[in-house]
């Protein structure tokens, strides 16, 4: 697997940036959500490594504490937390005043909001404004008005180079879902098979979100979903392998869900497996421009046909955090059925986590894809199927 020379000029760059025009169509994203909302200033916020607005709007990955002032026609303010982490916050994030948040970040950024006349009822909020940090806020403007909502159907689709983002993403989760896949032999344990994922990644850039495993016997399952804490069960011959991968690069993540079987699987788990393939296949299908979650929901009808149902998510949006439309299945929905259809450039993971009504046995098989008018684009080249080792 390799990565084509304009996606590998990304990676090599020793700070990989998104071009002017790119921050630029962002910014005024952002500026006319805030008109809407009747609002003159932003403060938007992340922590520990959480809100993905920060990094979308100065280029600067959240780390411990992130909290940033946006108004029309000024330059953007950004306090960051720990003092140590400012020299590279104002490397990445250059078109911003970046500082040291000292004591309390929020206080310095009211500071700034005061400077420029920031009036009550007039500021918005995006991320995750925590309750002290909304007390400090309301204390000086009064109402605030969230912006929350509307960035995240903002998010769900995605401009070309976020797009080629994504792909990098999507390229180092394959590589470390391969490894996974090569790692697989008797004796070896599921702490060591996520060190074998992770090794084959982080030197090339790329960052863990998460490498979820699980491994039990076909033929006397106890286990339908990977574990998010890898135990010290060893693999032996007749063991099936369930795992999800995502891997991100500066947060623009991928995500593959795959399945292995050491050794010729089980009837039952080839039945698991077929189901699957059909779901993902008939949901594929009908996902497009204009579809709705309803036909997803309808042409994933073959897992219950089956005599199956699912555990995790059917579906989900991803890329700048996990998005809706979250669809669980008919057998299994996630709540109230959401109307809007699908667009062109959201980006999805189709995820039918096939399994037995009681509990005890599952597959995994899916992927990251971006919807487009006439259907959808891969994102992935791990080959799909249920592999036997």
């Amino acid at each position: 697997m390799t990565l084509p020379p304009n996606l590998a000029r990304i990676v090599d760059a020793p700070f990989p940036r998104f071009s002017e025009p790119e921050m630029a169509r962002r910014r005024a994203a952002v500026e006319q959500l805030l008109e809407r909302a009747e609002c003159d200033h932003l403060l938007f916020c992340g922590a520990n490594r959480f809100g993905s607005a920060v990094q979308w709007l100065t280029q600067w990955p959240v780390t411990a504490e992130a909290v940033g002032v946006m108004s029309p026609r000024e330059r953007d303010t950004l306090f960051v937390q720990y003092v140590n982490h400012a020299p590279q916050a104002r490397l990445l994030a250059d078109q911003a005043e970046v500082a040291w948040g000292g004591e309390s970040s929020i206080q310095s950024a009211i500071e700034v909001l005061g400077k420029r006349g920031a009036r009550q009822n007039r500021v918005a909020t995006l991320g995750p404004v925590n309750a002290e940090q909304h007390a400090a806020l309301s204390a000086k403007f009064e109402k605030l008005k969230s912006l929350n909502r509307d960035y995240i159907r903002l998010r769900q689709v995605k401009s070309a180079e976020e797009l080629d983002w994504l792909r990098i993403g999507a390229h180092f989760s394959d590589l470390g879902m391969a490894a996974l896949r090569d790692a697989i032999t008797p004796g070896i344990n599921e702490r060591e098979l996520g060190d074998r994922i992770e090794r084959t990644y982080v030197s090339q850039g790329a960052t863990n979100v998460i490498h979820y495993i699980g491994t039990t016997s076909t033929t006397a399952p106890d286990l339908a979903v990977p574990r998010q804490f890898p135990t010290t069960r060893r693999l032996q011959a007749g063991d099936a392998v369930v795992a999800e991968i995502s891997a991100a690069f500066w947060e623009h993540p991928g995500q593959v869900l795959r399945s292995f079987a050491l050794g010729e699987p089980s009837q039952l788990y080839r039945e698991l497996h077929a189901a699957a393939d059909a779901a993902f296949d008939a949901i594929a299908a009908v996902l497009k421009a204009g579809a709705t979650p309803a036909q997803v929901i309808e042409a994933s009808g073959v897992i219950e046909q089956a005599g199956f149902t699912i555990i995790d998510d059917l579906l989900h949006g991803y890329g700048g955090g996990y998005l809706p439309p979250i669809l669980g299945c008919k057998s299994r929905p996630s709540g109230p059925l959401p109307e809007t259809p699908f667009r062109a450039g959201q980006t999805v993971v189709i995820q039918p986590n096939v399994v037995t009504r009681d509990g005890k046995a599952g597959v995994q098989t899916g992927e990251l894809v971006v919807i487009t008018e006439t259907g959808i684009e891969r994102l992935h080249t791990m080959p799909r199927g249920f592999h036997t080792i």
